[in-house]
């Protein structure tokens, strides 16, 4: 793979042993569409470090052997690249990175971010905005980035928006990132401007520590794309900017009921769709209302049109988002009169057998970098409390099979 940046636009050439379907991080295929991107609002004069890791977020999925950038690398970048993918990088030359000083979240509206806010609301924003490529075509129009841009402005905190259209580089199976990384390729570029020494993302106890949405469901300590001491995490420190989840310790409930309670309440949005407010008939909207009902413990809300979306939590499980239908399971009044009727069957639903999940796991705040450790072990004290023993085994053991239910 050789890469090349100009002008905020990214081009890259595919190497004979490279290919045009690929993997991302998670195992999930991912076939190419184009070989260039722009990213918007970021400076030109980034280490290249930066430029380099901004670049890989975006090509890993296709790169076999060699990865060549338009400019030298540290050796500790490149180490980390062999490291954790196997690739040769080069040239190398240049001096590593300093860490920067400051914290950034990376902003995307949602509860879950609105969560990491609480945390840090000094903390600046940064914001991923797509916008069309000058040659894919848009097969994604009911997608409103500008609808969330625009949210994201009333905030009243530090914000900057970064434009891009790297999701069009993807063919299959929809425009996306090619990893969940590159909605960090703009902070990347960001960083040195901003003095950052780590990114906060928003992916909570599911996406840390119980396999995420397209893993096996199991525990997963060693997670590849969140855990510190795995490759990504390894590659954004040797670039000086850590990956640090606030609330990876906990569930989408926990999220949910701080971002209600936040002063930023009004600006939550998790609908890609909706224009003057969430569309409510989406996937997203679906998962979510359930979840709220259960946090606020009232009746369902969601409009017959949106039946259909229900589908993929009412089957058996493994599957992603799981431990959070049984919650809701377990908390919401009349559920068994709504289309979540026939889920009953495959779940406890007693309230006792989810009530780890209104706490935080531990281990996921001592992993958080030394600087911002104390400040998050702080908040969940006050506002969210530890699980206890018993508790954390409940997240150790995810995935271990007793008869027909997963513990």
């Amino acid at each position: 793979m050789r890469v090349t940046w100009t002008a905020g636009t990214l081009s890259f050439r595919l190497d004979p042993e490279d290919e045009i379907t690929g993997k991302a991080s998670d195992d999930y295929p991912v076939k190419l569409a184009t070989n260039s991107c722009s990213i918007g609002g970021v400076p030109d004069d980034a280490h290249p470090d930066l430029f380099a890791l901004a670049a890989w977020t975006i090509v890993a999925p296709w790169t076999r052997r060699r990865v060549t950038f338009d400019r030298a690398v540290s050796a500790e970048l490149a180490e980390a690249l062999h490291a954790g993918w196997g690739v040769e990088a080069g040239p190398v030359g240049a001096l590593p990175r300093p860490q920067g000083a400051r914290l950034a979240i990376s902003y995307s509206g949602g509860a879950d971010s609105v969560a990491a806010t609480a945390m840090y609301p000094e903390a600046p924003f940064v914001h991923f905005q797509r916008v069309p490529h000058p040659r894919v075509p848009n097969r994604w129009p009911h997608y409103r980035s500008d609808v969330l841009a625009e949210l994201a402005a009333t905030t009243g905190h530090e914000l900057s928006v970064v434009t891009s259209d790297l999701e069009y580089t993807l063919a299959e199976p929809r425009p996306g990132y090619p990893e969940h990384h590159a909605v960090a390729a703009g902070a990347l570029l960001l960083a040195d401007q901003l003095d950052l020494g780590g990114l906060a993302f928003g992916y909570e106890l599911g996406s840390r520590w119980l396999g995420g949405d397209r893993y096996v469901g199991r525990f997963t300590p060693d997670n590849p794309m969140w855990a510190p001491h795995g490759r990504w995490g390894r590659l954004f420190a040797a670039a000086g900017v850590h990956i640090v989840l606030p609330v990876g310790g906990v569930s989408e409930a926990v999220t949910m009921r701080l971002a209600l309670g936040s002063p930023l309440r009004e600006q939550v949005r998790w609908c890609l769709q909706g224009t003057d407010g969430p569309c409510r008939t989406c996937g997203k909207c679906v998962y979510k209302e359930l979840i709220q009902a259960a946090v606020e413990r009232r009746p369902l809300d969601i409009p017959r049109g949106a039946t259909n979306r229900a589908r993929k939590w009412l089957k058996k499980p493994p599957y992603g988002g799981q431990e959070m239908v049984q919650y809701a399971l377990a908390r919401v009044p009349g559920i068994e009169d709504t289309l979540f009727a026939p889920a009953l069957d495959y779940f406890d639903v007693a309230e006792e057998a989810t009530s780890w999940l209104d706490h935080c796991y531990r281990p996921a705040v001592e992993e958080i970098p030394e600087a911002w450790r104390a400040q998050t072990a702080s908040f969940v004290e006050a506002n969210v409390g530890f699980m206890t023993p018993d508790e954390a085994r409940r997240v150790e053991t995810w995935g271990a099979w007793q008869g027909e239910e997963m513990v």
